[in-house]
């Protein structure tokens, strides 16, 4: 078939045969993206055997939850942030923190505190580095903002997230912290580790017929948000890691490399209320105001709520 039979044939099934109230924008997509995999189907030659393993992959993928994970992974994700940054400039905003990748493993309802938070329960306190996270969050403009909120969620020692993994404590190693009058934030947490997909998962078995390894380097996810400015999701990925520039989920961008510095002065170990040297990050965040007919920075997708 050509495309224009392929597209008589997909009205003729999808469209003509509604005896009922239709949602125009659900047609108009299933219409297409039904042409386009007719089509494919037709340039590729995709056999029956094909389709329905593609199918039955998708169908494991939903089981083991790992859709989320291969969007990421097949650069699904960090296109729509491309796309986003191009509608941002069409709509003549410009400047602020970059956006990157949410990922799948957000969590809603952490522990809210105001300017500071420690974010680890102790477990393992003595097996890995503690980590300051502090950071200012401004407007383009420089102006301090007063009451934005400060998500932040990481992987633990073993590359593990909390709420996945169900050998953490609630929330550990995730916490919203709201700014106070001068704008600030800090976090006293543990260094994170990346990690890899699972390796007998639906998503590394892509992968792996691609040649491509499913590694993320050692990263920390944001949210922030705050009244009159556009919402941002965002990740500082950290210097020295050997998949920095090579993320299976393409997150790494300019402006969104963190250094961890080494803290071994005993004067600043003592200030900080700790008793052993520590890593510092700093990473500041640049709001952008709302403004009338911006593109949204809200997405409405299903997250986890523990």
């Amino acid at each position: 078939m050509n495309r224009q039979e392929i597209d008589a044939l997909v009205k003729k099934m999808n469209v003509d045969t509604a005896t009922g109230p239709v949602d125009e924008r659900v047609q108009q997509v299933v219409v297409r993206l039904l042409g386009d995999l007719f089509q494919a189907i037709e340039d590729l030659d995709i056999s029956q055997t094909e389709l329905w393993k593609g199918l039955e992959y998708l169908t494991d993928a939903g089981q083991a939850n790992e859709l989320g994970l291969l969007a990421a992974g097949l650069g699904l994700e960090h296109y729509l942030d491309l796309r986003a940054d191009e509608a941002d400039a069409k709509a003549g905003i410009t400047g602020g923190t970059p956006r990157t990748i949410e990922g799948p493993l957000y969590v809603a309802g952490a522990p809210e505190s105001v300017s500071f938070a420690r974010m680890d329960d102790g477990s393992e306190s003595d097996k890995v580095d503690t980590l300051i996270i502090e950071g200012t969050v401004t407007d383009t403009q420089g102006n301090l903002v007063e009451g934005a909120k400060v998500e932040i969620w990481h992987a633990n020692s073993l590359g593990n997230y909390s709420f996945f993994d169900k050998a953490q404590s609630d929330f550990n190693l995730r916490r919203s912290i709201i700014t106070a009058a001068d704008g600030q934030y800090t976090a006293l947490t543990t260094m994170p580790v990346g990690y890899g997909c699972p390796p007998e998962g639906t998503t590394q078995f892509v992968l792996d017929k691609l040649g491509r390894h499913g590694n993320r380097p050692s990263h920390v996810h944001y949210f922030i948000s705050a009244p009159g400015y556009r919402k941002l999701t965002t990740q500082f990925n950290i210097e020295g890691d050997k998949y920095l520039w090579d993320d299976f989920a393409f997150a790494t961008r300019d402006g969104l490399v963190a250094t961890a510095v080494d803290v071994t002065d005993e004067t600043e170990i003592a200030k900080r209320g700790l008793n052993k040297a520590f890593k510092h990050i700093q990473f500041n965040v640049e709001l952008v105001k709302e403004q009338a007919a911006a593109p949204n920075t809200e997405i409405d997708r299903r997250r986890a709520s523990a």
